[in-house]
């Protein structure tokens, strides 16, 4: 069996016993000859998701308590064997046989490859804005960028996301790190269109709070990719415009105003902030 074609399949579940069975053997089903193994890790369910997934025939990895979304990757990550790891839901939202078009895309020379939602396909409708602003964020401080940067059906190298765990987040935001930071060190990345379906089981536990998460990832995601971008704007502005104040009432009235001085004093701060940020970020993702 040819080593690159071997894949370890993650998949996270949460309270997942009435789809997990059936996500692991649509895999067994559509995967006949790929080398192959599935790990499901199962984040602290209270129902029957760990016998449910061993029963289908997956690998499962216990965490006593729930860790979150990305903490489960994680563990699923280090278990894995093989080279290239694949990850998708637990919930009967991704087909399995988008696996063996990922990997074909794949097989083109890309280090990773995603899965990317086709609009007309189920999503959830309050999370569209939080996407929509992330991206467009994203394509300003990375330049061009994937359509779905969070979609949780994706393959890429064992090794390059163990690169970045020092930076990526226990929670539902892991997935968006990991494609910015991989777009960040310019590693090549290739998308596929998928459909995704409602999902099994259990209503989604996204909630209002997740609204604040995204704005909160969205800060991060400046702050970590390319904060200059976001401070040397805000700088400038505050700068001018204290200079702006300060000419105004110079000649009108003779006189700098303190505030104008403070505005500019601000915006010389703001820029020295973006300067150290950028290297603070850049030791943090190890650049």
């Amino acid at each position: 069996m040819e080593q690159s074609r071997a894949i370890s399949i993650v998949i996270p579940a949460f309270n997942e016993e009435t789809g997990i069975a059936e996500v692991v053997r649509s895999i067994h089903e559509y995967l006949k000859d790929i080398e192959y193994e599935i790990i499901v890790v199962n984040d602290g369910s209270t129902d029957g998701t760990a016998v449910a997934a061993e029963a289908a025939g997956a690998q499962v990895v216990n965490h006593r308590t729930n860790k979150g979304y990305g903490a489960s990757v994680k563990s699923g990550i280090r278990r894995a064997g093989y080279d290239w790891i694949v990850i998708l839901d637990g919930d009967g939202q991704h087909d399995a046989i988008d696996i063996q078009r990922l990997l074909d895309k794949k097989e083109e020379g890309f280090d990773a490859v995603i899965g990317s939602r086709d609009p007309s396909s189920f999503q959830y409708a309050s999370r569209k804005w939080g996407k929509t602003l992330l991206r467009r964020l994203a394509e300003y401080l990375l330049g061009p960028c994937p359509d779905d940067l969070n979609s949780g059906l994706r393959i890429f190298r064992k090794q390059d996301a163990i690169h970045y765990f020092p930076i990526l987040p226990n929670g539902f935001s892991l997935s968006t790190t990991l494609t910015l930071a991989m777009l960040k060190d310019a590693f090549e990345l290739g998308t596929i269109p998928i459909q995704a379906h409602p999902r099994q089981g259990r209503r989604s536990t996204v909630k209002m709070k997740d609204g604040f998460q995204t704005f909160l990832l969205i800060l991060r995601v400046a702050a970590l990719f390319n904060p200059l971008k976001v401070f040397v704007p805000i700088s400038l502005f505050l700068f001018s415009l204290g200079g702006l104040y300060g000419v105004v009432n110079l000649w009108r009235e003779f006189n700098i105003p303190d505030g104008a001085v403070l505005l500019m004093l601000t915006g010389v701060v703001v820029f020295f902030f973006g300067i150290l940020s950028d290297q603070l970020s850049s030791m943090r993702r190890g650049g």
